[in-house]
């Protein structure tokens, strides 16, 4: 969870530019004078209070339309973790301004999301848990002012004219013909809109700023529009709703945000934010020095599509079982793959920050979950493919074909302390299909006729052939086993083997369904350019798997996380997998099969 932390710490942290304007802005003591009166309020309120006890305040708010992906992970660890580094205090809002398309199940979902990667928004007892629609009364406030003062007017244009007369990035554009209205009749219609006596589309508030500004941005941008909507947090109470460019920067403003930190599509806005705030402070609405919004480049992750719509398109349409498919980037999906809170925070750190849009190879994630797992998970074996060894002088040799022979491994190769698992060596085993072959290729140390190979923790054995059916399909290989070779006794490495493959025992090893996920997508940018992105998506991005697994897993608990030995990463499916029904979902393999 987010604590404070010496500064200090953060010298040992990655620079980037915004951590530079950050430590810039302490040194200069740029937010060291301003009160914070223990919630967010106007500048009167703040007056009141002790100096803000947070040397930074950020924040991270989502709107609750959708389930969060990657790119908003990069974000929490982004806000939350300079939070963190800074001793400063990162605010966990919605920014619910929408009421249409937001919902109780997607705050919750976010709330969640957040708290499994491993940040709160409490900070010293008190929570930094805040909704733009409790701002609702403020923002109507600013909104009266801005008209009291001549900087917005009430424009009732069609959508259709306002489009025309905004002009484009080579015509300036028009002013309204309700631009000169008197101060009393754009107040006065104001109200009209927030009492309901105008029907959806018939108004805008609008600010009055310069219909001739290069950045079209600044024309004259909508305000408050109306909007006859339930919404999930206010009910009825109100009619009209605030555009996301006129709430987002009030928001700040109200919780003494210092740094508000936006992906790049936001730097055209940011004269807007400014001119807003600027405005504001000088009314004496709000604190002194206000926020400064500060972009950087959202995340490009190849082989993924991050947008709303393409997600929500994606599960409505059922090429995916759900937004936490594990195929999915959204964060739910992710961590039922298998990936943990840890490696999010490594790849959000290792991909860094910067201005410059590009792409992130989706094995960078993939790794960071491999360095987070090697040292954490417990190993095992597991057959994915398989088929059956027979040992045809196991009886001859132990004294019956009945007798089995009790192996073990650790559970961790490196870390003794966690102890061992055992399983049973018998006359049959399960090993992998693409582990024998009649004629091997160059290069092929595992079971062919003639060849010795070591059952990994087990006895060396020597291929003696296989059996087909009809069709030519394996359905059994036979081996001899190979005396005096098991693991770990006296005289085992006196035979030499070049080959050493896994394998689970068919007296103990416990059936497991394995599900092989790989990469959504086939090409590493879906969806750019004229080509429909469903058009590429990869026919093999699952294959389920009846397998076998050690007899250690049987008592696996759900969202446990394996190396499942020579085959990679696997966790126990969270919903799925239960007593008696073991499943398994492959989070990443043991290296990057995609890399050239």
């Amino acid at each position: 969870m987010t604590q404070p932390a010496d500064p200090k710490d953060s010298a040992a942290k990655p620079s980037n530019f915004l951590r530079q304007i950050i430590e810039r802005d302490l040194e200069q003591g740029t937010y060291a004078q301003r009160h914070w009166a223990g919630q967010p309020a106007d500048a009167q309120a703040h007056a009141q209070g002790p100096l803000d006890p947070a040397r930074i305040r950020t924040r991270f708010p989502p709107e609750p339309n959708g389930y969060l992906h990657i790119g908003h992970a990069k974000s929490i660890c982004l806000n939350f973790g300079l939070a963190r580094d800074y001793n400063g205090v990162c605010h966990m809002r919605f920014d619910d301004t929408n009421p249409e398309k937001e919902e109780q199940e997607y705050v919750d979902g976010i709330l969640d999301a957040v708290k499994w990667l491993g940040f709160s928004w409490d900070t010293n007892g008190t929570s930094h848990l805040y909704q733009a629609s409790d701002y609702f009364d403020f923002m109507y406030r600013a909104a009266e002012y801005l008209v009291e003062a001549g900087l917005a007017y009430v424009d009732e244009q069609s959508a259709e004219e306002m489009r025309a007369n905004r002009g484009d990035f080579g015509r300036p554009g028009k002013d309204s013909p309700f631009r000169s209205r008197s101060i009393d009749e754009n107040l006065r219609r104001l109200r009209d809109m927030r009492d309901g006596r105008l029907a959806d589309g018939a108004a805008v508030l609008r600010a009055k700023i310069d219909m001739a500004s290069p950045n079209i941005n600044l024309r004259d941008p909508a305000l408050y529009r109306i909007k006859h909507a339930e919404h999930h947090n206010t009910g009825d109470r109100w009619c009209i709703y605030p555009m996301y460019t006129f709430a987002h920067p009030i928001e700040d403003a109200l919780e003494n945000i210092t740094h508000s930190i936006c992906t790049l599509e936001f730097e055209d806005q940011r004269p807007f934010y400014d001119w807003l705030l600027d405005r504001l402070a000088e009314g004496g609405l709000i604190n002194k020095p206000h926020p400064r919004q500060y972009e950087f480049a959202r995340l490009n992750l190849t082989y993924v599509v991050t947008s709303k719509r393409k997600l929500k398109q994606l599960v409505d349409e059922k090429h995916v079982d759900g937004w936490d498919d594990p195929r999915m980037p959204t964060i739910v999906g992710l961590r039922r793959r298998g990936y943990t809170p840890e490696a999010m925070q490594l790849f959000a750190e290792r991909i860094g920050v910067s201005k410059a849009n590009g792409w992130v190879d989706f094995s960078v994630l993939e790794q960071a979950l491999r360095d987070d797992l090697d040292p954490k998970a417990a190993r095992a074996m597991a057959v994915l493919d398989p088929v059956k060894l027979v040992i045809t002088n196991w009886g001859a040799l132990m004294g019956g074909d009945d007798v089995l022979d009790t192996c073990s491994a650790p559970v961790h190769p490196h870390d003794e302390a966690r102890g061992r698992r055992s399983f049973s060596f018998g006359r049959v085993l399960w090993i992998e299909r693409s582990d024998y072959e009649d004629v091997p290729p160059k290069g092929y140390n595992r079971l062919f006729p003639g060849n010795r190979v070591r059952l990994k923790y087990g006895h060396v054995v020597e291929c003696t052939g296989a059996v087909r059916d009809a069709e030519g399909r394996l359905l059994e290989v036979h081996a001899t086993l190979v005396p005096d070779t098991k693991s770990g006794t006296p005289g085992a490495d006196a035979v030499k083997v070049k080959g050493n493959i896994t394998w689970v025992g068919a007296a103990d090893g416990v059936p497991a369904e394995v599900r092989l996920y790989d990469r959504l997508f086939s090409v590493p940018q879906p969806g750019t350019g004229e080509r429909d992105f469903l058009d590429k998506l990869n026919p093999a991005n699952l294959q389920v798997a009846t397998a076998y697994v050690e007899p250690s897993l049987a008592q696996a608990a759900p969202d446990t996380r394996f190396q499942f030995e020579r085959h990679g990463y696997f966790v126990a499916d969270r919903q799925l997998h239960a007593p008696g029904r073991p499943v398994f979902n492959r989070a990443t393999g043991m290296k990057d099969s995609w890399a050239k």
